[in-house]
């Protein structure tokens, strides 16, 4: 397989600095959304495997890897008027939007809020649902951490600390890589290139987006892991009802990244839907 180059750019939109990647490849674009703690790096398999056929765009979003991370709220329509403004700065009329967990929710309200930017959308490991009792402070009220790395020894003195200690934190080898992909080397020591802030901020202001389905008329693809806990069987069954034209499968992996944990299995669901584009 010819291997695709991959351009490195920061776009300069007026909300905020977007860093991504860019294959500049002919043929119809996909927007590839990471999530929360991601970086555009997660989707390098994705690009290595379609980047010859489709012209792949991968950003780092707000709060994470080079992009900018403004104190905001970080809501899914805050991250979703992001991408619109990338694709009009790349003069991108339409693409089809990928999106893994968090990017799963911002490529559906991108897709609800701005349907003439999406052919089509494909949701990885993503559900609907919010908190029962969504607790959405005032912004001066956001934690300074998030949840999952507050009790972190960072910076980490030396890359084998970091290894060490982000290798037993993660359940699975791909998870492990996940984080790995956003350490950096400071003058102070390994730090995480993500503003724990804005996961904070982020999580605080999720909420569920059933509503918004019904109007999503493209064609959508709906992917969960088998046993993972990310969608459940009641919410994988009530996006699927609510959607009007939707193709739905489960990886037989229950990794929560399910473009990575089994690939030829995802890339074989995946080409069926884009048959369908």
């Amino acid at each position: 397989m010819k291997k695709t180059k991959i351009y490195r750019n920061m776009a300069k939109p007026k909300s905020v600095d977007l860093f991504y990647f860019d294959t500049r490849t002919d043929g119809p674009t996909i927007l590839c959304l990471h999530g929360r703690w991601g970086r555009a790096e997660t989707w390098i398999d994705f690009i290595e495997h379609y980047g010859q056929q489709y012209r792949i765009i991968a950003p780092d979003q707000r709060g994470h890897g080079l992009s900018g991370k403004p104190i905001s709220k970080y809501t899914a329509e805050e991250m979703a008027e992001d991408m619109i403004e990338l694709l009009d700065f790349l003069k991108i009329e339409s693409a089809i939007v990928v999106g893994h967990s968090m990017g799963g929710r911002v490529a559906g309200y991108l897709t609800a809020l701005y349907p003439k930017y999406v052919k089509a959308l494909a949701i990885l490991d993503r559900s609907a649902s919010g908190p029962a009792n969504p607790n959405t402070p005032p912004l001066d009220q956001i934690p300074a951490t998030d949840p999952l790395t507050k009790d972190w020894p960072l910076p980490f003195s030396s890359l084998t600390e970091a290894q060490d200690f982000i290798r037993q934190a993660m359940d699975s080898n791909v998870n492990y890589q996940y984080f790995m992909n956003s350490l950096t080397e400071t003058v102070e020591g390994y730090q995480m290139m993500f503003s724990s802030q804005a996961m904070a901020a982020g999580m605080a202001y999720d909420v569920s987006w059933f509503h918004l389905l019904p109007g999503i008329k493209c064609p959508v693809l709906l992917i969960r892991a088998k046993g993972n806990d990310a969608v459940s069987d009641e919410d994988f069954v009530k996006m699927q009802s609510l959607i009007p034209n939707c193709l739905a499968y489960e990886v037989s992996h229950p990794d929560h990244n399910v473009h990575l944990g089994n690939k030829e299995e995802f890339y074989g669901y995946f080409d069926e839907f884009l048959k369908k584009v």
